[in-house]
């Protein structure tokens, strides 16, 4: 294999990542959702492990104040208010905006929407080359919320299904953890703040399920209106039941179902552990954060009295309300140009490509194309990918041989997969950590005749939550420099021994 070097956007300009046994970066991710916004500044020490750099150790440097995310109106963020807010959390961290060397910038709910998303964007404007922006649905929330926590790492830990349930402000995701991957998810209008008081008592903002919880117990939630705040006990409580009807893993009542953001869960099994993050767990692990004039404190409590009943394990995460603020590496790997397919050559160079890794059904003598197509959908599903509207890489581990039948298999499992993605005329790209990407690339345009461009590249193993840089074929050397971007939860990144 060749040897190639790319420069990163490292604070020294001229280093070289190629140069280092062991580097250290300077690292921020940035949470902004549609309750509260927040920052969390790390370091992480990276060392060369082959042609690549592995995270061996994250170390927190600062945790930002948390800020209740300011509106100008119910769907308007007020992002010159966010932006003070930012820059006094880098000088409170002692850190100048070039001192960062990446970082991931993480919008939910109300942040996504297209206005608010843009805006904020700016504000990191001159970030853009080393940062990673990802617009976050309810199934990317809820499997972000899993890793974050800590739950799909206790999964592959302890063994058995860890179920996840991250409580915020406007709604509740669950995931379905085991063998340290999320299975499945789902998320339901449940949230600390679908009603906000301030201290007279009155409405300053309210949720359409906050209408229907509150209208369920007699209120009448109205913006600038004093509210019966003796009636939030029990709204609390309905709220609780409606979430441990997703616990039960039974059929749901058509009013649970009506609350539902995504499908339901169909798991049926035993949960041998719960672990809770998103605000609300502050209080369910008992560090009371303080009064918002919200529900939080009283579902909490609706919670914890329901859990106690059920007799399952409840683990404390590695982060609760920080579940989704992560750390974000860069490192590059090497790629052998003898292996690779790229057609036409125009399609590279691609950057900041989120990778989709789906447990693909490729131990057996025969491939399931169908079987194929169903595990790249749940990939795409985990990762709010299905509408197609961006590229994306495929990761996986090729296993068996490359006989015409498998490979005919495979390819047709993925084009019908992919089949909301290409149809957009994005490129098909493919990343396995074999020998055995030109061959998939040469049948996708010799013998099935595709038409969209292809970018089949290998030595690499990825990872959900890894986003992707492909750059030029460097003709001297007949390689591709490939920058990933992995991002670090807090129980990801293990010290070494």
């Amino acid at each position: 294999m060749g040897t190639t070097s790319r420069q990163l956007g490292f604070t020294n300009a001229n280093r070289h990542i190629v140069d280092e046994d062991e580097i250290k970066l300077t690292s921020v991710g940035v949470d902004i959702g549609s309750s509260t916004s927040h920052l969390v500044f790390s370091r992480l020490e990276m060392r060369q492990e082959g042609t690549r750099y592995v995270i061996v150790r994250r170390e927190i440097l600062n945790e930002s104040e948390i800020l209740l995310t300011p509106y100008l109106d119910d769907l308007t963020i007020d992002v010159q208010t966010l932006g003070k807010f930012i820059n006094r959390q880098y000088e409170r961290a002692g850190l100048k905006r070039e001192d960062v060397d990446t970082g991931a910038l993480i919008l939910t709910g109300v942040a996504v929407r297209r206005r608010n998303a843009r805006a904020i964007g700016e504000l990191f404007a001159k970030e853009a080359g080393r940062f990673v922006a990802v617009s976050a649905g309810d199934g990317l929330e809820s499997t972000m919320a899993a890793h974050g926590s800590g739950a799909v790492a206790e999964s592959a830990r302890a063994g058995g299904i860890c179920l996840n349930i991250d409580i915020g402000g406007g709604t509740s995701k669950f995931a379905i953890c085991t063998k340290g991957r999320v299975r499945e998810v789902t998320a339901i209008d449940v949230g600390a703040r679908l009603i906000v008081l301030d201290g007279d008592s009155r409405v300053t903002r309210v949720e359409e399920a906050g209408r229907f919880f509150g209208g369920a117990v007699g209120l009448n939630p109205t913006v600038g209106e004093k509210l019966d705040a003796s009636k939030l006990p029990a709204m609390a409580s309905l709220m609780a039941d409606k979430l441990f009807d997703l616990v039960s893993l039974s059929t749901l009542s058509p009013e649970t179902s009506g609350l539902l953001r995504l499908p339901p869960l169909s798991y049926r099994g035993k949960i041998d552990a719960i672990t809770f993050s998103g605000g609300v767990s502050e209080f369910i692990y008992g560090h009371n954060p303080g009064d918002f004039g919200d529900l939080g404190a009283l579902l909490a409590e609706e919670v914890k009295r329901r859990v106690e009943r059920l007799g399952i394990p409840v683990i404390e995460p590695a982060a609760r309300i920080r579940a989704t603020v992560i750390g974000a590496s860069q490192y590059t790997i090497q790629v052998s140009g003898s292996t690779i397919f790229i057609a036409p050559l125009e399609a590279v160079p691609v950057r900041n490509v989120p990778v989709v890794v789906p447990e693909l059904p490729l131990a057996g003598d025969d491939i399931d194309h169908l079987a194929v197509r169903k595990a790249l959908e749940m990939a795409l599903s985990r990762l709010d990918l299905t509408d197609g509207k961006r590229p994306v890489a495929v990761g996986f581990h090729w296993e068996g041989s490359a006989t015409f039948a498998r490979l005919q298999a495979f390819c047709s499992g993925v084009r019908d997969g992919l089949e909301r993605v290409l149809g957009r005329g994005h490129p098909l790209m493919l990343v396995n950590d074999g020998d055995i990407g030109g061959i998939l690339g040469l049948h996708f345009k010799e013998e099935m005749d595709f038409s969209n461009p292809v970018i089949s590249i290998d030595g690499i193993s990825l990872n959900e939550f890894d986003y992707i840089d492909i750059g030029a074929l460097i003709p001297s050397s007949g390689a591709v420099p490939v920058v990933v971007k992995s991002l670090i939860f807090p129980a990801s990144a293990q010290p070494p021994d």
